[in-house]
């Protein structure tokens, strides 16, 4: 479910992010340099992915920098701390070494230095001597003290410096590490747009190349200024007919609860008729194939037909197909079969592509005027399919079963 609302996102993303061309194309330069246009948008986000992953890069590499630094200030740290404690081991033993000496000098001053002399030292200079070294001794010993009390002091404020450079590079790491998360979804994002943007790419080179190919033939001219129109074969219809010889309703062109993302009012561009996997599906109306859009994430295989119903133009369309029949720039009759029927191998429940379908049927759609590659198309020119009821549960058994209204 969250891939399906995901790709939902994207698809919404793509209709704001791609650009929008305020007229369908009249001639083939129209074509042209709405392909080239496509092929710079495309470039665009691939050269926008290729900036967020060097800089990805960067920032990885920078936080692999921060972390050497954390190490070597935490291993600094410990060190600082492990002296500390020697050094405070070091000072209670000397503590204890100053405490004998004064204990021995304050025992023998206050000794009768006469008896001291006539008992101990072999003279007067000896016994003074003597008392001078002690004296001498505890000094060394306390000024050594002091200068440990001193570099442990030093130490303790090294230590909390340790600790805020830990701090500010832990932090630091953390602000790398949200910047990658962030540039990562951008390189989804552009690499998802890219993706959209090289079918689109391909379908617009496809029709231009196909326009170029007619032209050529029909009017031995192929200049930017050549008139599709002037080109165009699309043959005129009488009449409308279903596009399977039979099937039921299963969900209306509108406004809808979405069937497998459960997104209230979303809209449907086209009638969903159940049917068979495999069923031969025919082309509602004679005209040209104009673009075929293979296996995309909400769709699956789309083709689309241009045609002309009592001199009006249309656009039918049909997804979810299980393959197609017939290529772009192809003429069909409304006894060609175009592809078959898919929905269920193809979806992504059953390990296909296709995430928008929840079972074997086919949508097919109508649009007033002729489909456009980069535009796509339009929803308020989006009609219910001629001689379908629009409702569920609606049933037809011929291509001729016309419903009246």
């Amino acid at each position: 479910m969250k891939k399906v609302i995901s790709i939902v996102l994207v698809l919404a993303l793509l209709l704001v992010s791609f650009p929008v061309y305020a007229k369908d194309a009249e001639t083939l330069g129209d074509l042209r340099k709405q392909y080239e246009a496509l092929l710079k948008e495309q470039q665009d986000y691939n050269n926008k992915s290729e900036a967020a992953k060097q800089e990805i890069k960067n920032k990885q590499q920078a936080i692999n920098n921060a972390k050497k630094e954390l190490t070597d200030a935490e291993a600094k740290q410990e060190e600082t701390e492990t002296k500390i404690n020697e050094s405070n081991t070091k000072i209670e033993e000397l503590k204890e070494e100053v405490e004998q000496v004064l204990t021995y000098l304050q025992h023998i001053e206050s000794k009768n230095i006469y008896l001291e002399y006539v008992a101990d030292a072999s003279s007067l200079t000896d016994f003074i001597m003597r008392v001078k070294g002690v004296k001498e001794i505890s000094n060394y010993v306390q000024e050594t003290i002091d200068n440990l009390e001193a570099e442990i002091a030093k130490n303790e404020e090294l230590v909390e410096e340790l600790k805020q450079v830990q701090k500010e590079l832990e932090e630091k790491i953390e602000n790398y590490q949200a910047a990658i998360a962030k540039l990562y979804a951008n390189v989804a994002e552009y690499d998802e747009f890219a993706l959209d943007l090289e079918d689109q790419v391909k379908a617009a080179k496809e029709e231009y190349d196909v326009n170029k190919r007619i032209c050529q033939a029909n009017l031995g001219k192929t200049n930017d200024s050549v008139k599709l129109s002037d080109c165009s074969k699309v043959p005129v219809n009488g009449r409308w007919l279903k596009p399977l010889t039979s099937g039921v309703v299963t969900s209306p062109q509108g406004y809808r609860t979405h069937p497998v993302t459960g997104v209230a009012y979303s809209y449907h561009d086209g009638i969903d008729i159940g049917v068979s996997e495999g069923t031969p599906v025919y082309a509602a109306a004679a005209g040209q194939v104009v673009a075929k859009i293979a296996k995309t994430s909400c769709g699956g295989n789309r083709l689309y037909i241009d045609v002309n119903v009592d001199g009006v133009k249309y656009t039918t369309y049909y997804y979810h197909l299980l393959r197609f029949n017939v290529n772009v720039g192809d003429i069909v009759d409304q006894n060609t079969i175009i592809g078959y029927v898919g929905g269920y191998s193809t979806s992504t429940r059953h390990g296909g592509y296709d995430a928008c379908t929840t079972g074997a049927h086919l949508h097919f759609g109508v649009q007033k005027g002729y489909y456009n590659v980069q535009t796509g198309l339009v929803r308020g020119n989006i009609i219910v399919p001629p001689g379908f009821n629009n409702n569920v549960g609606y049933r037809f058994t011929s291509r001729t079963d016309f419903y009246q209204k």
